[in-house]
């Protein structure tokens, strides 16, 4: 599998850069590629009417080990239950149950900021970290631009379905060349704007309760940023921790296509989907494309988000 250095990244993210593409101001990024024509056209995948969560419940039975990642799962407790609601005649006998979640922006199903990462200090279109990203959090490209929501054509690429396979083995990469022939086994030609959907079969997995590898989970190589920049992808969402694969750069750096895609283009990505409901009924319809739809929440400086993404076909 080719490997990048530091000095690949650079050149590779020189050419397939969009600061300034869309303003020297932008903080959306390759979410500029969703137009409202692409929107209505996007409409057209529904036509049964069923829809699918691709989120993975958020509960302690997440990926994260607090000790090795610096991430801990998400935390659920009740606050008000089994009639401990103030009481008065006034509340007519009533009570009511309330809970609360304690919830890191990355450790369940999630969309990244572009303010997410950075390197040789500066971050997407060009805005200095110092700046951009502060105690009070992100200044520049936070998650709040994403507010008002991702609609547009998803297409699922059932990568391991595609192999025959259940789920991908650790450490594997999925290069151009795979995207192109599972597309075209679907019978999907990918369009501008559109949402990829990377199915691996990794984090579904582990909550069956099978062992996963946080440090070679499958995904794309680096050279797919070329590919989607080719094909005018929006954003790029997948089941696995980290979208690209992980532990098959050698010494070079770790996460070259997060890099490349955050920092240079501008791409959206979603990390630990749930794709496997939607990928069994693509296959028994053959039909792989749908309306997507997510929005994170409307946190300000915020430099990730969880989300319910949901799929229509």
């Amino acid at each position: 599998m080719p490997v990048i250095d530091m000095d690949g990244v650079r050149a590779l993210g020189r050419e397939l850069s969009n600061w300034g593409r869309w303003g020297d101001d932008d903080q959306r990024g390759t979410l500029n590629l969703i137009e409202p024509a692409r929107v209505t056209a996007a409409a057209t995948a529904v036509r049964r009417g069923v829809s699918f969560s691709l989120a993975m419940p958020a509960d302690e039975n997440g990926p994260h080990d607090l000790r090795t990642s610096g991430r801990f799962n998400p935390i659920h407790s009740m606050t008000r239950y089994r009639g401990d609601t103030p009481r008065g005649e006034f509340m007519g006998g009533f009570a009511s149950a309330e809970d609360m979640l304690i919830i890191g922006t990355h450790s369940s199903t999630h969309f990244d900021a572009l303010a997410h990462l950075w390197y040789d200090d500066l971050l997407y279109n060009g805005s200095h970290h110092d700046d951009a990203v502060t105690a009070r959090g992100a200044e520049r490209c936070s998650i709040q631009n994403l507010a008002s929501g991702v609609v547009s054509r998803g297409i699922l690429a059932d990568v391991p379905r595609h192999r025959g396979l259940d789920h991908l083995p650790p450490g594997t990469g999925v290069g151009p060349d795979e995207l192109d022939a599972v597309l075209a086994a679907q019978g999907v030609v990918p369009r501008p704007g559109d949402v990829l959907l990377l199915r691996t079969g990794t984090y579904p997995r582990q909550r069956r309760g099978f062992d996963v590898e946080p440090g070679r989970s499958p995904g794309l190589t680096f050279e797919c940023a070329r590919w989607i920049r080719d094909h005018g992808i929006a954003a790029v969402c997948a089941d696995n921790l980290a979208v690209e694969v992980l532990g098959a750069n050698g010494d070079g750096p770790m996460i070259p296509f997060h890099m490349l895609a955050i920092r240079d283009m501008g791409l959206l990505l979603g990390e630990m989907f749930d794709f496997e409901d939607l990928a069994d009924d693509c296959a028994a319809d053959g039909v792989y494309e749908c309306l997507f739809t997510a929005s994170p929440l409307n946190v300000p400086y915020a430099v990730g988000s969880p989300v319910n993404p949901i799929a229509v076909k």
